[in-house]
């Protein structure tokens, strides 16, 4: 999977210091805690294990963690281990790539050591043990600079299988060219059975980036990291570039593999509860032995800094959805940095940029925003610390083209104005309040976060573990400031001011792009051709029927480790909730050890709002918490809000009912968390939001009119998958319908056509009559989760809460009001529709109408779906057609299929219902069925942090009762109840169903009148 440059400034709290949800134990006391951050304390640096010498230890005590980094003696490979205890453990191997060129070479490498290695001779064993194990995370990822390898699991006996798998695959793949040919780039017949037939490009890469560069905003963030850093690696596109994939030779790929996926260029890590020594031995005795040290010519050499600005400009295709066809021009302004291996410099960079660009009170969001030019943001903002020397970028998207000029003076006046005026005080303490939140809000994969945010620094050779001592590098930071009022103003100077090296991109739509890409790719194509010999196009044809051959070839696959059933738990997880009510309302609550932090969850039901309204109800929830309230306007709500929060959020929810696919819960959930100390101080902001919101301001209403609908229309080229799934399944059930209503392309339309209107008054009317009804008492429900000693304040607290909302309930009328939607009148339809939209790749999606999730054959259903994608689809769909993926979603009440960024159409749905035929048939083995179980427990047994513990039960409806009888009809599934599901519910004509794509023009749809054709 190509990492891409990241295209979003993550807040600096948020960046990494989240704690996992496994500190129960660690509150207590527990022994087991104790002996497994003493085993890594007693270590000393210079002792000696396994082969590693132990250079550092450090502790962590606000992580609860204690860092070891080690050093292998032969081969100088680096190692960091984190001890924590956390079940979820984690392990991960990367290698610094530094391509020279866009041919993709380190990312189609990545793919292609995965398909195979000496111990594991078969084809695709990374995908063959997603359903062998019982993996919470299992991916490869490729950065600009590194490639990395990282799974996560609870599983012992599952974590050795998977580190047997992984380390095999990186030191001894078998790169073999018919699995280059795969992954990378082929030229392949339309036809293989005939060497007559039309020659195409095709590779899982190469439509994977095509589909990347279909996207404007990755386009842009490309091009400011090759222009800004163009001097070595950064200057190149690491995950390829379509025009250039097909200069890769399987040569130079087996090259690259010999210079990068060496020991010498690899950094080891370990997380978790799961003991060092037995990591260490592994590795070393099975792999780092049989290596010797080299010096491997990875390193990235500093960037030659410029003497004056630069500007450059790009084009992409027009946005067929943006609101206004002549505002398409981003442009945005990037400072070249520091080195990010100066962990207290970084510190500073990242915390101003923060502060410059974060929230409504920053100065870039007032000065470029609220001035109401652009869209939103430039899809590049601000403090990019994942190259080796950061960057800052600020700028527009959705400008006119003559605005250009003025976008640059107001960043340039911005900046002075910080240089002279500084920041607010309280604007600092509210970073640091997020940080210090950070700390100790819980996550479901802490392990994972903690080496995807040091490995770009550590790639460098930065102290990994000294970027985990946060409170160290905060009060460093609070001594300069102290010693230095004006400390961070000089910094602004050097490096906004004074800093020369600064580009300035501009990017303009072209109405030609899309036609010019397609000639660049023919002519590349015709080229490539025509230096064919008659040996070179005897041996095309004979690849392709070979590639054909071995794809359908059934594989002895003994050799790979599996979890069995058996080692699978029978009882589910038990989440235990009480239930209580408040002046008629219904609360939910859950004593955890959340560390000091609680969470509220408020669902508002929207049963009563008309249906011609509920089409504005995503618009209500984007902006309810950004317009003001009460005392407060929406700048200084959103700065309450960093002050005593972890956010004011607000998003739709539709929730099929677990047992009639005729009833659905519809709502509005509002949520946030916070320390204990400032939960009357949240619910206070939550009370000023209900009782006294402020709809009325027009300026800021259009300011996250565009923002909203700049960011939607954006979403559409990388989730497309999703788009296409929600469209099909919206004819066949109420609750889809409403779901595709409220986030589907159907509702990017409304955005745009909202965002179009030169007056928005009327939308803001809509918006309070909604308010009447979604910020009214009566319609709620509560989710209270904190820790035990706490527990009884907050439940206080809530009722006090409660009594002091506004509501049109009688005072003798103290009831607990059901909300459930009953749907009478609903026939479930079969449609055809495209989204004509100008990508070079297609997203297609089949859906069923099924059965809801308490019904008997549900668990069929979803082991077939399982089956479906890894044993049918995963086949057809990436290795033979060439998308980057394809699969089978089973969700309640609706089976869906789906292909991503997918060269073909027509073919891709034939697939589709050839896959129903094979399940239908039963061309599938026992052994099958298990591994097909397995992936769903896969997915039904991740961890769950103690903040969201009861959200199934509060948000779906489905009780811990429903989950293990779930859980037990899933054990007990056969081969048999899944062919007769297949045949029950997914052949022809036995059950509604509908096909809906996302993708560019499509002659087999033009003009035929079975298909509707939604231009985009």
């Amino acid at each position: 999977m190509y990492k891409s440059v990241f295209l979003r400034n993550r807040p600096f709290a948020s960046r990494l210091y989240h704690s996992s949800g496994q500190l129960k134990s660690l509150a207590k006391g527990n022994v087991k805690t104790k002996s497994v951050l003493e085993v890594a304390r007693a270590l000393q640096p210079g002792t000696k294990l396994h082969g590693y010498t132990v250079e550092k230890v450090e502790d962590v005590p606000e992580l609860f963690l204690t860092t070891v980094s080690l050093n292998h003696d032969r081969t100088g490979a680096k190692h960091l281990h984190v001890a924590r205890e956390d079940n979820n453990n984690v392990f991960s191997v990367a290698f610094r790539t530094t391509p020279m060129d866009s041919t993709g070479v380190p990312h189609i490498l990545e793919h292609t050591v995965l398909c195979g290695s000496k111990k594991f001779p078969v084809r695709d064993p990374f995908f063959k043990m997603l359903n062998r194990s019982l993996a919470t995370f299992m991916n490869a990822l490729t950065a600009s600079d590194w490639t990395m390898y990282p799974f996560s699991t609870q599983n012992r006996q599952d974590y050795n299988n998977l580190l047997s798998i992984y380390l095999d695959a990186v030191f001894y793949p078998q790169l073999r060219e018919l699995d280059f040919s795969q992954e990378g780039w082929r030229l392949e017949h339309e036809n293989l059975q005939d060497d007559n037939s039309p020659i195409n490009f095709k590779g899982v890469v190469y439509n994977e980036m095509k589909g990347v560069f279909s996207n404007q905003q990755n386009i842009f963030a490309e091009a400011v990291q090759n222009k800004l850093l163009p001097n070595h690696t950064y200057g190149v596109v690491s995950g390829g570039d379509p025009e250039y994939i097909p200069d890769l030779t399987w040569e130079h790929l087996k090259n690259f593999h010999k210079t990068h996926y060496h020991p010498s260029n690899a950094r080891f890590f370990t997380y978790g509860n799961f003991p060092l020594e037995d990591h260490l031995q592994y590795i070393n005795e099975n792999y780092l032995s049989q290596f010797s040290k080299i010096e491997a010519d990875t390193a990235v050499p500093a960037e030659p800094r410029w003497t004056s600005p630069k500007e450059a400009s790009v084009t992409c295709q027009p946005d067929t959805m943006a609101p206004d066809p002549d505002k398409q021009t981003t442009v945005a302004v990037n400072f070249l940095l520091s080195d990010i291996t100066d962990i207290e410099e970084g510190t500073t960079l990242n915390i101003i940029s923060n502060l410059l660009t974060d929230g409504e009170t920053s100065p870039f969001y007032q000065a470029l925003l609220e001035a109401n030019i652009g869209s939103d943001y430039s899809p590049v903002i601000g403090y990019n610390g994942y190259t080796k020397e950061s960057s800052f970028s600020v700028g527009l998207q959705g400008i006119h083209k003559d605005d250009v000029d003025k976008v640059k003076q107001i960043i340039s006046e911005t900046i002075d104005k910080v240089i002279e005026e500084g920041f607010e005080q309280s604007r600092i303490d509210a970073l640091l309040h997020r940080i210090e939140l950070g700390t100790k809000h819980q996550t479901s994969n802490f392990g994972l976060g903690l080496v995807m945010s040091v490995a770009s620094m550590w790639n460098h050779d930065g102290d990994a573990s000294e970027m985990l001592r946060v409170n160290n590098q905060m009060e460093l930071f609070k001594k300069k400031l102290q010693n230095d009022p004006k400390y961070l103003q000089k910094k602004v100077k050097e490096y906004f001011k004074d800093n020369s090296h600064r580009l300035t991109l501009v990017m303009s739509p072209e109405e030609e792009f899309e036609e010019k890409r397609r000639a660049k790719e023919q002519e590349k194509l015709q080229n490539c051709i025509q230096n064919l010999s008659a040996q070179d196009k005897t041996k095309i044809f004979q690849l392709g029927q070979e590639l054909q051959e071995t794809q359908n070839r059934t594989e002895d696959l003994t050799c790979l480790p599996c979890i069995k059933l058996s080692e699978i738990d029978k009882e589910i997880k038990l989440e235990p909730t009480e239930q209580t009510e408040f002046d008629g309302i219904p609360v939910q609550y859950s004593a955890q050890p959340t560390n000091e932090v609680t969470y509220i969850k408020m669902v508002s039901f929207l049963d009563q709002v008309p249906m011609e309204m509920k089409v504005y109800v995503p618009l209500f929830t984007n902006v309810i918490t950004k317009m003001g309230a009460g005392i407060y306007d929406f700048k200084e709500l959103s700065h309450q809000a960093e002050l005593y929060t972890g956010g004011l959020s607000a998003g739709t929810l539709v929730s099929q009912d677990p047992t009639d696919p005729l009833d659905f819960d519809q709502g509005v959930v509002f949520s946030s968390y916070c320390l204990e100390r400032n939960f009357d101080k949240t619910l206070d902001l939550w009370t000023e939001i209900f009782d006294r919101s402020n709809l009325r301001d027009s300026n800021r209403l259009q300011t996250l009119i565009k923002m909203s609908a700049a960011d939607l229309a954006a979403s559409l080229s990388n989730a497309g998958h999703n788009y296409a799934m929600m469209h099909s399944a919206s004819s066949l059930t109420p609750a889809s319908q409403l779901s595709e209503m409220f986030d589907g392309v159907s509702q990017v339309s409304v955005m745009k056509r909202i965002a179009e209107l030169e007056d928005n008054s009327k939308i803001m009317e809509h918006l309070i009559e909604l308010g009447h009804e979604i910020l009214n008492k009566n319609n709620l429900k509560l989710c209270i989760n904190a820790t035990p000693d706490f527990m009884p304040t907050a439940l206080e607290k809530v009722e006090q809460f409660i009594e002091t909302l506004h509501s049109d309930r009688k005072p003798e009328h103290h009831f607990v009001k059901r909300h459930t939607t009953h749907v009478t009148k609903f026939v479930a339809t079969s449609q055809k529709t495209q989204i004509e939209l100008p990508f070079s790749v297609n997203y297609m999606s089949k859906s069923i109408k099924t059965v809801p999730y308490t019904h008997v054959d549900f668990a069929s259903l979803r082991i077939l779906s399982r089956l479906l994608s890894w044993k049918f689809l995963h086949r057809e769909i990436r290795e033979k057609g060439g998308a980057y993926g394809g699969g089978a979603n089973c969700t309640n009440g609706v089976m869906s299929f789906f292909s991503y960024r997918d060269p073909n159409s027509m073919e891709t749905l034939e697939v589709f219902d050839r896959s129903i035929q094979w399940a239908a048939n039963g061309d599938f083995t026992d052994t099958d069925v298990e591994e097909a179980k397995i992936t769903v427990f896969q997915q039904t047994d991740k961890p769950v942090p103690p903040g969201q513990i009861g959200s199934t039960l509060f948000l779906n409806n489905i009780s811990d009762g429903m989950r293990q009888e779930a859980r037990n009809q899933l054990f007990s599934v056969t081969k048999e109840n899944v062919i007769e599901a297949a045949q029950r519910y997914l052949l022809p004509d036995n059950r509604p169903s509908s096909l809906s794509f996302l993708g560019p023009e499509n002659a087999d749809v033009a003009g035929n009148k079975e298909w509707k054709v939604i231009k985009g």
